[in-house]
């Protein structure tokens, strides 16, 4: 597989050096493995292949069965089904991305004092997300939403802990403000992140190196509204929708005034368009997430 290069699709400071690192990133300056979640798909095991048409059979079936259920007399099973139905880690059991026509919705940043909100959307919406989290001042100061976040069927996932870009600071450093967050999430859910975004995304050989270490997987992205720069939830709606495509990772931010309030109308457009959201994992499956691997549509 070809190899390509590093550098930072964003930053937080202003549009000009995002678009500057963008470039840099084309030019070439670090190496590290990239695979689109299409070709991670098409080389899943045959085992995998197997194992995830056999979930989709037995839930096609259970849905079956519900139908029946609900169209007979049994006005108590019809009733059991909407409240408390557990899902499969990262969301629901019967997506194919194969098939369906998918993009993958992330947050990062979080948790914060907007988290509870966009939980309620994604719940009310019905669709699960993907939340790249930071430790210090977010996972450290809100164990509550982060227990949410899991207890309601999304993915958990590493952002580092203090938003120290990785590629700058000494590889033992980079360990830990990997690993420091891995042991706070799993302290607070008993589940450890198998998925790292790289702050700005800026990863290479000795990020990914550290990264397969820790068992974590790298997950860029191909749509940003740049909502840091914007507390407009309009601008954030438009700009998501014209980016967003198959097989897209959409990276939005729950600590920023304009995102959460955009979510309802990008949530409902995408349906409008024939998207299923999806977390992330479920954007790669039936392949699992590889430690060390970029990912990036």
């Amino acid at each position: 597989m070809p190899k390509q290069t590093s550098a930072a699709r964003r930053t937080s400071i202003a549009g000009l050096l995002a678009a500057t690192s963008l470039a840099l990133a084309l030019s070439g300056c670090a190496d590290y493995d990239v695979t689109a979640p299409a070709d991670a798909r098409a080389d899943a095991p045959a085992a995998a292949v197997e194992a995830k048409d056999a979930q989709l059979a037995a839930a096609k079936s259970a849905k079956n069965e519900d139908g029946k259920n609900e169209d007979g007399k049994n006005g108590e099973a019809k009733g059991s089904q909407g409240g408390g139905q557990a899902t499969a880690p990262g969301g629901a059991a019967d997506v194919d991305c194969r098939k369906a026509k998918c993009v993958a919705l992330t947050f990062d940043a979080g948790p914060s004092e907007n988290t509870p909100r966009l939980l309620d959307i994604l719940k009310k919406e019905k669709v699960h997300a993907t939340f790249f989290m930071l430790g210090e001042n977010h996972v450290d100061k809100r164990p509550a939403e982060v227990k949410r976040i899991d207890a309601e069927g999304h993915e958990l996932a590493n952002h580092t802990w203090s938003h120290q870009i990785l590629t700058d600071i000494a590889p033992e450093e980079a360990k830990r403000e990997l690993s420091r967050i891995q042991d706070a999430v799993r302290k607070i859910t008993g589940k450890t992140p198998r998925l790292m975004r790289p702050p700005q995304g800026r990863t290479d050989e000795e990020v990914s190196k550290i990264s397969k270490d820790l068992g974590l997987a790298q997950v860029l992205w191909s749509v940003t509204a740049k909502d840091y720069q914007t507390n407009d939830s309009a601008l954030i709606t438009k700009r998501v929708l014209e980016q967003t495509e198959r097989d897209g990772i959409i990276l939005l931010h729950d600590i920023y005034k304009g995102t959460v309030p955009a979510v309802p109308g990008i949530l409902k457009e995408l349906k409008k368009r024939g998207y299923t959201v999806v977390t992330v994992s479920q954007l790669l499956s039936p392949a699992t997430a590889e430690p060390g691997m970029v990912y990036r549509p």
